[in-house]
């Protein structure tokens, strides 16, 4: 027992300081994996992990067995997390191709992590899926970053799993924002590179919240003229955008079904108090919802996390 607690506090980076990443070799870590990896499992308190500006190709896991750790970039424009698989990349193990789920650059699998001023870039060639952000943790929070892709840039990959996102600005394709998880999108800036969907939640029918947009603004490329707000990957999909900036990219429709009517039934697309050339209600889908001022009032922190907060910043 004695010889197993001085193993324990020989490690010098089992304490609540932060340690540093450059690329460029004037810090202690070149690379962010093997910060991540000296990190012990299941710390009780908080770790920063900060991370100079330079471009890093890596492709991460923050494993299940590391919490309360924070990934502090030095500059959300100059320090880049990148990587480029995608889904039809030949994979040995299996002889097939990759596949969506194989493909992210970051992959967060512990609970209670924060990325906070950094960038986040799956930049393969658009030959089909390829995830950049891959969440699976709960209470995680990802603040003033970037998230760069094509199609399937965030992939909430967990049900139940609660994600808090502030002052990001995210971009894609095709179905660029999705999977089951419950996530808040707090004034984050979404930027649509071609005709196709936002977000494709796949919400359980027995969770309340999916996606909330709240003080959004959605813009998209030059001649980007006929985009949806979202479509149902499974049936119970769950998305709400309230006091956002809709640009004119998005189709008066705003809702697609996927191609399957039966979805209309089931899916639970809601909008508030938007603003801009594509926030018009007067053509919504029929199976989409206004939310009355006291429904939306009541759509809290609070109320869609279903727990206190005080997990989220100020």
């Amino acid at each position: 027992m004695t010889a197993a607690v001085s193993m324990h506090a020989a490690n010098p980076y089992d304490n609540p300081d932060t340690i540093f990443v450059a690329r460029d070799g004037t810090a202690e870590f070149r690379n962010i994996n093997d910060a991540i990896e000296v990190c012990r499992a299941f710390m009780d308190y908080h770790k920063v992990i900060f991370v100079k500006k330079g471009v890093y190709k890596e492709k991460l896991i923050i494993p299940s067995w590391l919490t309360h750790i924070e990934i502090c970039g030095e500059s959300p424009e100059n320090t880049i997390i990148t990587y480029d698989d995608h889904a039809n990349i030949f994979y040995p193990p299996t002889g097939k191709p990759m596949g969506t789920f194989r493909t992210y650059t970051l992959k967060v699998e512990g609970n209670y992590i924060t990325l906070k001023n950094i960038t986040i870039e799956n930049n393969a060639p658009r030959m089909g899926q390829a995830v950049a952000l891959h969440t699976e943790g709960d209470h995680l929070v990802v603040i003033n970053c970037r998230i760069l892709g094509n199609q399937d840039t965030i992939y909430t990959g967990m049900a139940y799993t609660r994600l808090y996102f502030s002052n990001c600005y995210i971009e894609g394709t095709t179905d660029f924002i999705f999977g089951p998880s419950t996530a808040w999108f707090e004034q984050c800036t979404i930027k649509n590179k071609t005709n196709s969907f936002v977000t494709a939640a796949s919400t359980p029918k027995d969770v309340k919240y999916g996606y909330v947009f709240n003080r959004c603004k959605l813009i998209a490329d030059d001649g980007v003229n006929k985009a949806f707000l979202g479509r149902p990957w499974r049936p119970y999909a769950h998305t709400l955008f309230m006091n956002c900036e809709i640009g004119k990219h998005i189709v008066p429709q705003g809702w697609q079904n996927w191609g399957n009517k039966a979805n209309e039934q089931t899916a639970r697309y809601q909008e508030y108090n938007n603003t801009g050339e594509g926030a018009a209600i007067n053509q919504r889908a029929a199976w989409s919802r206004q939310l009355t001022k006291k429904e939306a009032s009541q759509v809290t922190l609070q109320e869609v996390f279903r727990m206190d907060n005080n997990w989220i910043p100020e």
